[in-house]
């Protein structure tokens, strides 16, 4: 079976990714805009050639209407455990389960909103000679409390596309520059706890990583997001860091057993 009719169609849904970026970054009335930090440390453990899983940690912080202090308010913070399947190399589907302690998020309201989120996702890879283009498709149904202690079933669909390009090299690997740049569209159900629109928001983001190793790597980015709402717009400044280990326990127990079978000789 050819691939270039899924190419051109998924080529047209990031067209239309742009197009609607373009239209959407026109802003119009009044807004607020939030300075924030958003971390997350990232483990991964590869099963074998098909699947691994993945575990995030994860917190945000932000500024506030009278401060701009970054760190000013501790807003989020979450636990994400993911279960990955390598259909091909074209083709990564990819489950997770996540619990989101919101507070004082500047989108949902100044309250305590417990979340827990399940999602469905495909990456589509279109590996070019020194850099990859891939667009991302993830389901979210969020199950949100409102401000009334209620709790709130959210679906909300997000498409993206990615570059990414490594500086000192043709391939990642230890010792290699990369850059990055994404754009996110966010579609969502309406409902009390996150507004009535069905357009949520659009995502940019731009930075670099760095990988000290095969197993250990650095990301830093900037996202910009534009939150289109019914009373009042927002806009989110962010500067995002994301360390990831990929087989850190497997790799220090090969270490230890190691360390001890050459006590043993000794």
């Amino acid at each position: 079976m050819s691939l270039k009719p899924i190419q051109n169609i998924l080529l047209k849904k990031l067209s239309l990714i742009l197009v609607i970026f373009l239209i959407t970054s026109i802003n119009y009335g009044q807004t607020t805009t939030y300075n924030q930090f958003w971390n997350e440390i990232q483990f991964n453990r590869t099963i074998n050639e098909k699947w691994s899983t993945e575990l995030n940690l994860g917190a945000a912080y932000s500024s506030t209407e009278s401060s701009s202090n970054i760190f000013q308010q501790n807003i989020q913070r979450s636990i994400r455990a993911w279960g990955h399947y390598y259909y091909s190399p074209r083709w990564k589907v990819s489950s997770f389960l996540a619990y989101n302690y919101n507070k004082d998020v500047p989108e949902i309201g100044q309250f305590k909103s417990p979340e827990i989120r399940f999602a469905l996702q495909g990456i589509y890879y279109f590996h070019k000679t020194g850099y990859t283009l891939s667009t991302r498709m993830r389901m979210e149904l969020r199950h949100m409390r409102n401000e009334d202690g209620d709790y709130d079933n959210v679906l909300r669909y997000r498409q993206q596309i990615k570059y990414l390009k490594p500086i000192n090299s043709k391939i990642l690997r230890e010792g290699v520059v990369y850059i990055i740049a994404s754009d996110e569209l966010f579609f969502k159900s309406g409902t009390k706890v996150t507004g009535l629109s069905f357009f949520d928001r659009n995502r940019l983001n731009l930075g670099a990583g760095y990988l000290f190793s095969d197993d250990i790597q650095v990301e830093l980015t900037y996202a910009n997001e534009f939150l289109p709402r019914d009373e009042q717009n927002q806009i989110v400044n962010a500067a995002s860091l994301t360390v990831t280990f990929n087989n850190l326990f497997k790799n220090l127990n090969k270490k230890l057993l190691h360390k001890n079978e050459a006590s043993t000789e000794e």
